[in-house]
């Protein structure tokens, strides 16, 4: 049994799961910076503890003073959240070494996910359909160029350890190779300390889908369905919805299928995310897994009544999975918003700040995941998510309304957010035509 969790993590996951530990009688346990000190996560859970200054490698990447914590307050397991430390394979020794059970999966398995072009590799051997591009590592221009030319050109480059668009580029032709295979690379080093690379086939104005799991110890994997997550800009989401408009009944089966044979095919225990690319064919390829809870998760548990944070949980006390994969119907539409303290007219640039009045919608099929409040004051050091708007409804043209009700509803006052921007892509032709792509938010929404 699991008895006290502490919390790896801040903002609004950190509630999320502060009150699912809440619901299931599990104390929880707040970590902060000190630029959080005055955080909603700090206020809901059992206990805090400070755990550094403001700036992450100071504080939420700490790991020996989070495992210091945890063990202080007598905490008997450690949730990550998504971020800073849930990939992170040493954070995930360190807790087995101290005897803290690490509510996610295995340090071996995220190993072998995490590295991009280990995965890859990982999945061709399972028959996981991938992007056509390298097997194995990439260190210099000249092997990444040799690939270039054997996969075919526009190719994009990428960092092994990546996420969130870092070491990530698109080339499109031999010219401009050596120099952008250099500048990935140097992102890389600088965000990950680690200069792998590999080369893939780029997929020209594809969507992105990505398939929600879950497995237990027992060998049960279960697949939630998809979510659709093509408009983002800079490879960062900005809108997520399920089921996805661009998918078949045939699709959505095969996608499960692919999905529940990756996790398989590293012994997958926990909540995970599977990842594909998708053409303007309909073809499909697996891209990365996620071996962590996804900003999303929300979308997937509106359309199956589902708690992931619970089911994750229940997953590190070794119970079973409550619900088997003939239990998961997709039911109704769901979307949702992410809200961003930021100024989209100018680049998106990151606008901190104190709130000084706001007002969240609310009402049947409305869910609003947010750690903000009037009066709180938004720090700088971190992420500019604020919010997550996620409504439900029968039909996804029901949901496209139920979402413009509450974005208008929407006030916070005293900072600048991307409201109006998300009211326009829920007015917009080509999103509610299903038809939005990656490229949508630059080549439709921005000209």
């Amino acid at each position: 049994m699991i008895k006290k969790v502490l919390i790896a993590n801040r903002g609004e996951i950190a509630v999320r799961i502060i009150r699912a530990c809440r619901n299931m009688g599990i104390m929880s346990v707040a970590i902060y910076s000190k630029e959080d000190k005055e955080s909603l996560h700090i206020k809901l859970a059992d206990q805090s503890i400070c755990i550094g200054e403001g700036p992450a490698r100071n504080s939420y990447l700490n790991k020996e003073s989070i495992i210091t914590a945890a063990l202080n307050v007598g905490a008997d397991a450690i949730h990550p959240g998504y971020g800073f430390l849930s990939e992170n394979s040493e954070f995930v020794k360190m807790c087995e070494e101290n005897g803290i059970n690490f509510i996610g999966p295995t340090a071996k398995v995220i190993d072998r996910m995490g590295n991009k072009s280990q995965a890859r590799k990982t999945m061709m051997e399972a028959g996981v359909p991938v992007v056509p591009g390298t097997k194995e590592p990439v260190y210099d221009v000249e092997a990444g160029m040799k690939a270039a030319e054997n996969i075919g050109y526009p190719v994009m480059v990428k960092a092994s350890s990546g996420g969130g668009g870092k070491g990530m580029r698109v080339v499109k032709d031999r010219d401009g190779f050596e120099f952008l295979f250099n500048v990935a690379q140097r992102e890389s080093i600088n965000a990950f300390g680690d200069d792998t690379m590999y080369i893939e086939k780029f997929i020209e104005d594809p969507r992105h889908i990505e398939i929600q799991v879950i497995a237990d110890n027992f060998g049960n994997v279960v697949a939630l369905g998809e979510r659709d997550c093509s408009v983002q800009r800079n490879h960062q989401k900005l809108v997520e919805e399920s089921p996805s408009p661009a998918i078949s009944e045939k699709t959505r089966e095969a996608l499960n299928k692919y999905a529940i044979l990756a996790a398989k095919a590293v012994n997958y225990t926990n909540a995970g995310t599977i990842e594909f690319i998708m053409g303007a064919d309909g073809s499909y390829y697996f891209m990365e897994m996620n071996t962590r809870i996804q900003v999303e998760h929300g979308v997937t548990e509106m359309v199956t009544g589902t708690d992931l944070i619970i089911e994750q949980i229940r997953v590190a006390m070794n119970e079973k999975l409550s619900f088997t994969q003939e239990d998961i119907q997709l039911r109704g539409h769901a979307i949702e918003c992410r809200i961003n303290a930021e100024i989209p007219e100018k680049n998106f640039m990151p606008s901190p700040g104190k709130i000084i009045n706001m007002h969240l919608p609310d009402g049947n099929g409305i869910r609003v995941d947010t750690a903000i409040y009037t009066g709180y004051t938004i720090p700088t050091e971190y992420d500019s998510m604020i919010a997550k708007i996620i409504v439900h409804a029968p039909t996804r043209e029901m949901a496209l309304q139920k979402m413009r009700s509450a974005l208008n509803e929407t006030v916070i006052l005293g900072i600048e957010t991307n409201l109006d921007f998300q009211y326009q892509i829920m007015r917009n032709e080509v999103f509610c035509q299903g038809k939005a792509t990656t490229s949508f938010i630059e080549n439709v929404l921005l000209y």
